[in-house]
């Protein structure tokens, strides 16, 4: 199993013919931090995610997983990366069990416990024999995010992790990222809803037109920062 402790991206850029989605970015997340990806939308966070997820190849400039240093990283890197993007990867015609059920055998894991534990944690241990069909936006969200979660991922990638989840649901993913982090995994958000970031993140890289304009601690006043790095 391949081990890392921290991910890097030393001056990425990736171009979609002459649109120049990331410039020259270099960021680094380690085991235990939950980074918030910040910047409007358009900005480059889905890009920079989906290079951290191996799902786009990188322009110009290396990812780096550990002291793994190679642009096209062998595949078996992705058995220790979870996604959750926008497109939440479920078959709405199953129960949410068997959604489960299903992407757990692709990791090759015995579904039995895991699935139960899954259920419990995104809330929905008394929904779990119910089509997906039938569930709501948060439901599917919380869902999708347990489903990224199902191998024990080293480095979580979430895209828009809130969209759709009222406030409770919210505290529950919320409180499920803590956890990930404290137990040692690289946490990393792309988000636009500065209030949801403020109080989780324990480090804000802002984007805006495809370059990293900031990398710091949010402080105590995270939605003035990045107003005052908006306007700057």
């Amino acid at each position: 199993m391949i081990e890392f402790d921290d991910v890097q991206l030393v001056d990425v850029s990736r171009h979609f013919g002459r649109r120049r989605a990331v410039s020259h970015v270099s960021l680094a997340a380690r085991a235990g931090e939950v980074v918030g990806l910040l910047g409007p939308n358009g900005a480059g966070k889905s890009t920079i995610i989906s290079m951290l997820a191996t799902l786009v190849v990188p322009s110009a400039g290396d990812i780096r997983y550990g002291s793994m240093e190679d642009r096209r990283p062998p595949s078996s890197i992705r058995s220790r990366i979870g996604l959750l993007a926008h497109e939440l990867h479920l078959y709405p015609d199953l129960t949410a069990r068997q959604n489960l059920e299903f992407f757990a055998r692709l990791h090759g894991l015995d579904p039995h416990e895991r699935v139960d534990r899954a259920l419990a944690s995104a809330g929905l241990d008394d929904r779990g024999d119910e089509p997906v069909s039938g569930f709501s936006r948060g439901m599917r969200q919380r869902l999708a995010l347990e489903r990224a979660l199902l191998h024990s991922p080293k480095l979580v990638l979430l895209d828009e992790p809130f969209t759709g989840l009222d406030d409770r649901a919210v505290g529950l993913v919320a409180g499920r990222l803590r956890t990930l982090a404290g137990a040692g995994a690289i946490v990393l958000l792309a988000t636009h809803d500065l209030d949801l970031a403020d109080g989780l993140i324990s480090r804000m890289a802002v984007v805006r037109n495809g370059r990293l304009i900031a990398d710091e601690a949010p402080g105590g006043g995270l939605r003035a920062r990045y107003r005052e790095l908006m306007a700057s």
